[in-house]
């Protein structure tokens, strides 16, 4: 069973920001959230827990230097996205 992704209005707002800033990585991006419908779990999606002020958030990379912060809902199968950008801007 794959997951569903929850785009917020917030999210949705900073996601268009990203994608203005870096049309660059839109092909990489897109593959991060397919990847994460199937399964949020893989490893090349570096799937960790945050720790401090994020505590109860987790972040996947896009690739080094860019990560999603979510919040994964195992129970109902959804994945809430929280924020995106670089190492620096979601940390």
């Amino acid at each position: 069973m794959g997951y569903s992704l929850v785009f917020t209005a917030h999210y949705e707002k900073i996601e268009r920001r990203f994608i203005k800033r870096h049309p660059d990585l839109l092909e990489r991006y897109h593959k991060t959230l397919a990847l994460l419908e199937q399964d949020p779990f893989q490893p090349s999606l570096r799937l960790h827990a945050l720790q401090g002020a994020l505590a109860g958030l987790h972040a996947v990379s896009i690739n080094l230097q860019y990560r999603i912060t979510l919040e994964i809902e195992v129970r109902e199968h959804e994945i809430i996205l929280v924020n995106i950008g670089s190492h620096g801007d979601v940390y």
